[in-house]
């Protein structure tokens, strides 16, 4: 394959290759790992409810998860902070945009609309932890105390959701839709429940590291940061589940979901995945990153306004708006890396 190509190129191609392949065994695995987690959890007597608000809402995070670790434990820092700003970005821009473009996303519910003010300050909080070592002379970075106070408050906030879900169960619209979406469908107990989880965890294992190397020779060969190949590519791809259950949601008129499909995910990305991640090796922040974390804000400060003080929609014409800052931005971080 490539072999016609110039001796560069076919390097280059063959890079590329390697990610997009890890890519799609990250996402394969992730919904073996899901499917399986789901059945195990049905066979023990969990409820679909609360499979979808944990398992399904989560394990669309674990590709992430897999090569911030994989990436960290290979020295590749800049690859870690990459995918989960990379990730968030495209998750309120792209996914969160398209889905609008599908169906207008409204809410319904006061369990996501209680949701978007943690998004923001779950953001900030990261973005804030991320920024301020400049404020006291040192480089900027995520270091392993700011990461077990970002675990602490994911605890907090699992805390707070589950009570929240306790308090209005079976009065809240996306209760209702968590129901009915086909991406919590529990079927009967299996025999191959347990192989799937299995089977799962060893293609992300495998995904995650022919996607992190991968992507460090592609980004030599180009001459930029990893992390913009991270933030661009393989975050848009790790993105792909987030990206097909709130466009079904959307198509379905499941607003609820899909929204808060989009808030579960990044509140699992800024609050887990990078500290798991800057728990084993402290994380600096490379070039550019802070305007990452500056746009995942501001992205995630847009829906305030939009969801709590307006008409509580996100239409069509503002998807628009969000799909084309997704790739505007994304244009500027390519022609200015750092």
């Amino acid at each position: 394959m490539f072999r016609w190509l110039p001796g560069l190129y076919y390097d280059l191609m063959l890079s590329l290759a390697g990610v997009l392949v890890g890519v799609v065994i990250l996402v394969v695995g992730g919904t073996m790992l899901v499917r399986g987690a789901s059945e195990v959890a049905a066979s023990l007597g969990v409820t679909p409810m609360v499979v979808g608000l944990t398992i399904v809402a989560f394990g669309t995070s674990a590709p992430e998860l897999v090569v911030n670790v994989t990436a960290v434990l290979d020295g590749q820092t800049g690859l870690a902070f990459g995918n989960v700003a990379g990730s968030n970005i495209s998750n309120l821009a792209l996914v969160l945009g398209v889905a609008a473009l599908m169906q207008p996303i409204t809410i319904r519910g006061d369990v996501v609309r209680r949701e978007l003010p943690l998004l923001l300050l779950a953001t900030t909080v990261m973005t804030v932890m991320a920024l301020d070592g400049p404020l006291t002379g040192r480089p900027a970075e995520m270091d392993r105390v700011d990461s077990i106070i970002l675990l602490v408050l994911f605890c907090v906030f699992i805390y707070v959701t589950v009570l929240d879900f306790v308090r209005v169960r079976g009065k809240d619209p996306l209760l209702k839709d968590i129901s009915h979406s086909a991406t919590v469908v529990i079927p009967e107990k299996g025999r191959h429940q347990w192989w799937l989880l299995l089977a799962g965890g060893l293609l992300l294992a495998f995904g995650g590291k022919l996607t992190v190397s991968n992507a460090v020779v592609m980004a030599a060969w180009l001459g930029v940061s990893p992390a913009v190949i991270w933030l661009f590519v393989v975050a848009v791809g790790t993105s792909m589940p987030e990206l097909a259950t709130s466009a079904i949601a959307a198509w379905r008129n499941e607003s609820d979901l899909a929204l808060g499909n989009v808030i579960g995910s990044n509140i699992f990305n800024s609050l887990v995945v990078l500290p798991a991640s800057g728990v084993i090796r402290s994380i600096p922040v490379p070039a550019g990153g802070a305007s990452d974390l500056v746009f995942s804000w501001v992205m995630a400060g847009a829906l305030i306004p939009l969801f709590l003080f307006g008409n509580a929609k996100l239409g069509r014409i503002t998807g628009v708006i969000f799909v084309l800052s997704y790739f505007l931005y994304a244009a500027w971080r390519v022609r200015y890396p750092g």
